[in-house]
């Protein structure tokens, strides 16, 4: 944590003590052989005081100075050392003002001061040349304090702007892990309601054959069991998820989507692929040793992500490009592999900018607790690869009634 004095950090009110003091000592040390003695010693340290506080005050400290630097001239005092306090806070008032009109307005007076100083000190006849070198003097310090002004100005604006586009990507990630949840909520909620479905049909089948045929009843009871404790796992990962009422926009030039509400699940994959190989992807399909039935829910995740990791290949490698699907099972879980490439074609436009693909991929892989990486290739290309476990005590699988 930064330490602050008085509102300010440390290092800035250290600097600040730093700048004042020499002002304030060369002004006493000088009192015995300087003009005016002691009183001019006190001008010099009210002055390097005043600095003091240029940064938070620079119009204020610039005035104080300027009024003392007024006194001593018109006492007919020559500049003196600790007059490099008039320096300091023409500096400080043109690089903190808020308004530059104030490091304007400074500059002009401390113009004008300088001459009153050279006709008031100089020799008879040449006090214009002191004039023109005080002038100089004042004016490059002005131009030097206008260029850091500018560049502590361009600095802090960047600085806010980086702040800002950090807030507005943390606010796209939210919605867009938002709609995606909106997303998943929707779909599994289709799973839990088809399997509310068949555990009323098996528990009614049982009711009326139970004193006919007991064996089938059991089995009808056990399928109930089984369907019940599928669902309670899929309504635990709907716990906290929000649910909005409008479905997700489809990238541009994508293959057309399936209809609302409709739950996907891996043997359509084929049919999902040719679509995309109609868009104009080459798309290989591969499936090693897939588990067979797979857990509704899990077989419409691993649906959307082909799905997602296939529109991005056609927005990002374009058309034309090398995809391969493989589905593999692999330690107890399933692992989708999706690679293309790079090769495609040019879009016939630029690829919609902001997309949250990988968002929402994460969002629905990071509801089975798998894994998901996806960068490019050394080879060329993009690969996406996601591992999901399978349930520890399958279930069998539930046809609807």
């Amino acid at each position: 944590m930064r330490t602050t004095v008085f509102g300010h950090p440390l290092r800035s009110v250290a600097f600040d003590v730093v700048v004042a003091a020499p002002v304030m000592l060369v002004s006493t040390a000088g009192a015995p052989v300087q003009p005016g003695g002691w009183w001019a010693a006190a001008i010099g340290a009210a002055m390097g005081a005043a600095l003091l506080a240029r940064r938070a005050r620079p119009v204020a400290v610039t005035a104080v100075v300027a009024v003392l630097a007024f006194v001593q001239v018109a006492l007919g005092w020559a500049p003196l050392p600790y007059d490099l306090a008039v320096l300091i806070a023409l500096y400080s008032v043109v690089k903190y003002a808020d308004r530059l009109q104030a490091g304007v307005i400074a500059g002009l007076v401390a113009v004008g001061g300088a001459v009153f100083a050279a006709v008031r000190t100089s020799t008879p006849g040449i006090w214009y040349f002191t004039a023109i070198f005080y002038a100089l003097v004042v004016g490059a310090v002005w131009l030097f304090a206008l260029n850091v002004r500018t560049r502590r100005l361009y600095v802090l604006s960047l600085e806010e702007r980086a702040a800002t586009l950090e807030r507005e990507r943390e606010a796209e990630a939210r919605a867009a892990v938002a709609e995606e949840r909106t997303r998943i909520a929707r779909e599994l909620h289709d799973v839990v309601a088809h399997s509310m479905a068949v555990m009323i049909a098996q528990a009614d089948g049982a009711r009326y054959v139970l004193d006919s045929s007991p064996e089938t009843a059991r089995e009808a009871v056990r399928t109930v069991a089984d369907t019940g404790r599928r669902a309670l796992d899929d309504m635990r990962r709907l716990v906290g998820v929000l649910r909005e009422p409008q479905p997700p926009a489809e990238a541009p030039h994508a293959p057309a989507a399936e209809p609302a509400h409709r739950r996907p699940v891996v043997a359509e994959l084929p049919a999902l692929l040719q679509r995309f190989r109609d868009a104009g992807l080459r798309v290989g399909y591969t499936v090693n040793d897939l588990p067979s039935p797979l857990p509704p829910a899990l077989e419409l995740t691993l649906y959307r992500l082909v799905q997602e990791a296939l529109t991005n290949t056609l927005k990002h490698a374009g058309p034309g490009a090398q995809v391969q699907v493989e589905l593999a099972h692999v330690g107890g879980g399933v692992t989708l592999r999706v690679t293309d490439d790079g090769q495609g074609r040019t879009p016939a436009g630029p690829p919609p900018s902001g997309g949250h693909g990988l968002v929402g991929m994460r969002e629905r892989v990071s509801v089975y607790d798998g894994t998901l990486t996806a960068g490019p290739r050394l080879a060329g290309g993009w690969q996406v690869l996601a591992r999901l476990p399978l349930p520890s005590s399958p279930t069998a699988e539930v046809v609807a009634a």
